[in-house]
């Protein structure tokens, strides 16, 4: 494997007809130059070069050696501005994992006005509720709504996710409004599956954290049907505002207890630790926090 500097060097003394002018462009010596010509023609076991006192010629292996150089040389530079566009443009495709109900509400809407800004990059996104494997499944990030994020991964945290407890004012209207978090027992409490501590509600108000026992007649894994059976009169639910806002702005859900909210979550994007954040990953994040935080719309 011939030094890639050597023949840099050999390339410019060539253009340059002289190893002193080579070496004054190059910023070095001119036996340094001349140490570095004669190692490529050891490598080679070849003259490349005719040298005299008044001037520098190429031999007919020399001539060619000079054409490969050459092409070598332009395929190097090529690649360094390749790499210097997709440093100053973000490029590719950006492989991106969200949830199905978030996913679909405000991530989606979101791609066009992102994509605009970035013609050159295209996006592979994933809508589902399972937890996939960055590394595994070639993911260059995913969006995910949790308390705490996991240690093996770089987490930037977008924005809070809040809960409610909503229910429709026909239901309301003939079941009545609990007043307490006490009163939630004799109401019908529709709970989501996928979250942590099934059958209790854990509320923030007065006199700090309360535990409620709570029971219903439906169990349901996904947080856009669950707002819908709420929506339809059936219960009382927790249910992120990233869901029931449009429905609490649109009066078709009533928040119930206000001052007894659940514990925040957060919406992060999650990613694997790299010394080089690639430019579309960055740009990404960037675009959701602008878009999303600290106060999103939906609240």
């Amino acid at each position: 494997m011939h030094d890639i500097k050597d023949m840099l060097l050999f390339a410019q003394v060539v253009k340059s007809r002289s190893f002193s002018a080579a070496a004054a462009q190059l910023g070095v010596s001119k036996s340094h130059v001349s140490k570095a010509v004669a190692r490529l023609e050891g490598a080679l076991g070849v003259r490349l070069l005719q040298r005299s006192t008044r001037r520098l010629s190429l031999t007919e292996v020399g001539g060619a050696y000079f054409e490969h150089c050459e092409r070598i040389l332009e395929e190097i530079t090529q690649a360094g501005e390749t790499v210097n566009r997709l440093h100053l443009e973000p490029r590719g495709t950006l492989r991106i994992s969200t949830s199905v109900a978030f996913g679909t509400l405000h991530v989606a809407s979101a791609l066009p006005a992102f994509m605009a800004q970035h013609p050159d990059l295209k996006v592979d996104m994933t809508i589902s509720d399972r937890l996939v494997d960055l590394v595994e499944e070639g993911y260059d990030l995913a969006l995910r709504i949790i308390a705490e994020p996991s240690e093996n991964l770089v987490a930037r945290q977008i924005a809070p996710i809040r809960r409610k407890i909503c229910a429709s004012p026909d239901y309301l209207a003939r079941r009545g409004t609990p007043r307490t978090p006490q009163a939630l027992s004799g109401h019908n409490c529709l709970d989501y599956t996928y979250q942590s501590g099934q059958g209790v509600w854990r509320l923030q108000g007065p006199g700090g954290e309360h535990v409620v026992p709570v029971s219903g007649s439906l169990r349901i894994n996904d947080d856009e049907a669950l707002s819908q059976a709420v929506v339809g009169g059936l219960g009382l639910a927790m249910l992120p505002t990233f869901i029931a806002g449009q429905f609490l702005q649109g009066g078709q859900l009533v928040e119930v207890l206000p001052g007894y909210l659940p514990v925040d979550r957060f919406l992060y994007a999650v990613y694997l630790p790299n010394r080089h954040l690639p430019l579309k990953v960055r740009a990404f994040i960037d675009y959701l926090l602008e878009r999303f935080g600290p106060q999103p719309y939906w609240d």
